[in-house]
């Protein structure tokens, strides 16, 4: 009868860590597992599949980015906003990462308790998130800059736990 027992809460124990890890990316991004029905926007789309995309990503970073009085945000550069990767770009940054203070926290509350280590596409989203998060900084004043730059600085906490905990060896994802 003891057998039975410890057996049992192994498998208990098993299927609800299983069932925890398989929902995990659902709930750092929810955007990107439910798109508009209205909108022809890729499920889940992801930026850096390859070195090279990387890189890109890394241009649209530096390239002077317009964030519009709705919070839709575009590339200013005309060469580099006619690339396919771009309209990619557009999709997280306009659709995917949060853009007001409440899902910022809720992001930084989520991934100070994540288990493992971020998915690409969920540490990608992280740090587009921190990019959008820092331009609100400089551009807010006075209570409202010291709430950016809160959300900035846990959001920053929260990518460098995660690197810390990546480089580790041995540390399944």
């Amino acid at each position: 009868m003891h057998w039975k027992t410890l057996l049992l809460l192994l498998l208990y124990y098993n299927a609800q860590a299983s069932m925890c890890h398989r929902w995990s990316r659902a709930v750092l991004f929810p955007a990107a597992h439910r798109p508009k029905r209205s909108s022809s926007l890729p499920l889940n789309p992801v930026l850096q599949t390859s070195l090279e995309e990387v890189e890109l990503l890394f241009e649209f970073l530096l390239a002077e980015l317009e964030i519009s009085p709705d919070l839709q945000i575009s590339i200013k550069d005309e060469e580099l906003a006619s690339l396919r990767k771009a309209s990619d770009f557009r999709t997280v940054c306009n659709n995917v990462i949060p853009k007001n203070i409440p899902d910022i926290r809720r992001l930084s509350a989520s991934l100070s308790s994540h288990p493992g280590i971020l998915k690409k596409e969920d540490f990608e989203r992280t740090v587009l998130t921190l990019a959008y998060v820092a331009y609100r900084t400089a551009l807010s004043h006075g209570y409202q800059k010291d709430i950016w730059a809160q959300s900035l600085v846990s959001l920053f906490q929260a990518l460098r736990h995660d690197l810390m905990r990546s480089s580790q060896p041995g540390v399944p994802p």
